[in-house]
């Protein structure tokens, strides 16, 4: 299903993925990689149908091990590939690259739940038994696994470990590790290796190098899942409660903590001797020898710190400061250059949260009134010079958004039918997010806001918006230090809250303090972000299932509890048909967007990086663009 033919150089993708006219919209600047997934699509859909063809008839998609897998069919990459398609094989290796962060850390170890950790740590150090390809919607090759193997109905998968597979205190990985690991992740570890594991029936060790992992529930995704879970060396925690150890685990990784001073910084030095330096997965990236992150207190300071020369790249995410603040000294002179990276994944969902667990924000006509009162148009331009486009849905820049306005048509209206009566308004008959004047007054959409409130019993009585019993409407919005443009944005609405009678405060915290109140969902509004992805899966269960409602450390902050939700996520995991696949994704998209339960901001169809000009990428770039492991992964010093 998925063979673009990447040895050419062609960035192809499925149409019922990336979808002809919503991601890279003429509207938004068609970007080169977004053209170019737009090739061939009736021929990729033709294989797609030959493909599935295959399970119809039980054909075995992968009937014996491979070096890699992907959701649907095989992956793009054969099995004597040289290097993924966007690292270059060539690139020098040597130099550093300083980071800079806002806040600070308490802990190396960034697998449990309690502890603020170093920046960098899990992506560095610490490997995986199969690598993802981010040329790709979800396919994995081979890492410390040489091999993966599962069957037509993934009720299994079994791992063969790289004889040469080592950590850095040079031990080798074993599938005592491998079992280790994935137990006590699942078990005592951060709550978002949970899930998976409880679909682990069993885990045994098959022969010296292999492990296998039987299900109790079909799940396409599980074998990737697990692929992707972190390796750690059983022997350093032996005797100890792993649930609280917070030095740096041993890893297999590329990189070793060589220094460490919490609130200042963590370095990390190449390992000269990591076993898997040949890999062709490995090849050209991980090339700069040295990786610093400088904590500084706010985001204003480590912007001063890299036009000072301090740390060597910064991202930009202000696209009014892009066109205004890049006139340092170091750019004119040519030390600094400005990059955009283009990238083809969904805007994902980044606003302000509402807490649900709180009796003021239960009532959605309550939630869509404040979504009112948020005058994005004035926001934008004040803080981006009004260029970004708003966050539509959660899915939205890409085939598996839902339209605005239109409502559910064919198999996603289907799928919603049974839960009609749970459905919030316009998740069946459509939904669009209010648009304002521009104005500062917003004067229409706070009409709407008022009657909305006074539907949900809340009036306004000598200028303070009251309940029934009297009490006035009063939040708090808790944000991280450092967070400096969600400050700005927080201010604006505040002040707009008020012409409806509604205060509202903003309270900083440290970075450790907003972890643990957020992970106890010890807040009434917030900042919110998560990224997602063109293959979601899993992790949907963990960002909006109903078991965070009160189960601490999950992604579910708003604390939404819908079975509809649950069921779409549900098919998306269990179909073998794209069309199937698409159509669920779209139907919990609808179901998110219209539950109220995020104020939407803005997203950028590309990122900005500025940085040394010694500091190099490849020109291919990955579909998803600038995303974790990218920078950075395959960048290199060239001075």
């Amino acid at each position: 299903l998925y063979k673009p033919k990447f040895a050419q150089g062609q960035a192809k993708s499925l149409k019922w993925l990336v979808g002809a006219g919503k991601c890279g919209s003429r509207k938004h600047g068609e970007t080169g990689i977004v053209a170019g997934m737009k090739q061939t699509v009736h021929a990729i859909l033709q294989l797609a149908t030959l493909a599935f063809a295959g399970l119809v008839t039980g054909l075995p998609v992968q009937a014996e091990p491979a070096h890699g897998i992907a959701m649907y069919g095989d992956p793009a990459l054969p099995p004597d590939f040289v290097s993924l398609p966007y690292a270059n094989p060539d690139a020098p290796k040597g130099g550093q690259i300083i980071f800079g962060e806002a806040g600070s850390y308490d802990s190396l170890n960034p697998f449990i739940l309690s502890g603020s950790p170093a920046a960098g740590i899990s992506a560095h150090t610490v490997e995986t038994l199969l690598g993802r390809s981010y040329d790709e919607p979800f396919s994995l090759y081979g890492l410390l696994a040489e091999s993966v193997d599962t069957d037509a109905a993934r009720s299994y998968v079994a791992y063969t470990l790289r004889e040469g597979a080592r950590f850095s205190d040079g031990t080798p990985v074993t599938v005592a590790d491998v079992l280790w690991s994935f137990e006590t992740l699942g078990t005592v570890g951060n709550p978002r290796y949970l899930s998976a594991w409880k679909k682990v029936a069993s885990a045994e060790a098959v022969d010296a190098r292999t492990v296998r992992f039987t299900f109790t529930t079909p799940d396409r995704e599980l074998p990737l899942i697990l692929g992707l879970r972190p390796i750690l060396k059983a022997a350093q925690y032996a005797g100890r409660d792993f649930a609280t150890a917070t030095e740096a685990p041993i890893g297999s990784g590329p990189y070793v903590v060589s220094a460490a001073e919490p609130g200042r910084s963590v370095t990390y030095a190449r390992d000269p001797d990591w076993w898997g330096a040949d890999l062709a997965f490995n090849r050209g990236l991980h090339n700069l020898a040295t990786l610093r992150y400088d904590y500084f207190g706010a985001g204003s300071v480590v912007f001063e710190a890299f036009k000072g020369g301090a740390i060597s790249s910064f991202r930009e995410t202000n696209a009014a400061k892009w066109q205004t603040s890049y006139g340092f000294p170091a750019v004119l002179a040519g030390e600094v250059v400005k990059s955009e990276i283009p990238h083809g994944r969904p805007s994902g969902i980044e606003g302000l949260v509402f807490n649900t667990r709180k009796p003021m924000f239960a009532d959605w006509r309550v939630r869509e009134a404040l979504i009112l009162a948020f005058n994005f148009e004035q926001i934008n331009t004040t803080l981006n010079g009004g260029v970004l486009p708003r966050i539509t849905s959660y899915f939205g820049n890409s085939v598996f958004g839902m339209v605005p306005g239109a409502p559910a048509t064919g198999r996603v209206a289907e799928l919603l039918a049974p839960y009609a009566d749970g459905l919030l308004p316009g998740a069946l008959e459509g939904y669009a997010l209010p648009v304002s004047d521009g104005s500062e007054g917003n004067r229409a959409n706070l009409r709407k806001a008022a009657a909305l409130l006074a539907e949900a019993g809340w009036t306004v009585q000598d200028g303070t918006l009251r309940n029934a019993a009297g009490a006035p409407f009063r939040f708090d919005i808790v944000l991280v230090q450092g967070a400096d443009e969600t400050a700005s944005v927080a201010a604006i609405y505040i002040e707009a809250l008020k012409r409806l009678g509604i205060t509202a405060t903003q309270t900083t915290v440290d970075s450790a303090q907003y972890k643990e109140r957020t992970a106890a969902y010890d807040f009434d509004m917030t900042h919110y972000i998560r990224a997602l992805s063109l293959s979601p899966g899993n992790e949907q269960m963990l960002y909006w299932g109903a078991a965070g409602v009160t189960e601490p450390g999950t992604r579910n902050w708003m604390g939404m509890a819908q079975p509809a939700a649950e069921a779409m996520i549900d098919g998306m995991l269990a179909t073998t048909d794209p069309a199937e696949y698409a159509a669920a994704t779209q139907a919990l998209d609808r179901i998110l967007t219209t539950g109220r339960y995020v104020i939407p901001m803005w997203y950028s169809p590309v990122s900005r990086l500025a940085h040394r000009a010694n500091l190099k990428y490849p020109d291919r770039l990955p579909l998803y663009g600038d995303w974790p492991g990218f920078q950075p992964e395959v960048w290199w010093q060239q001075d």
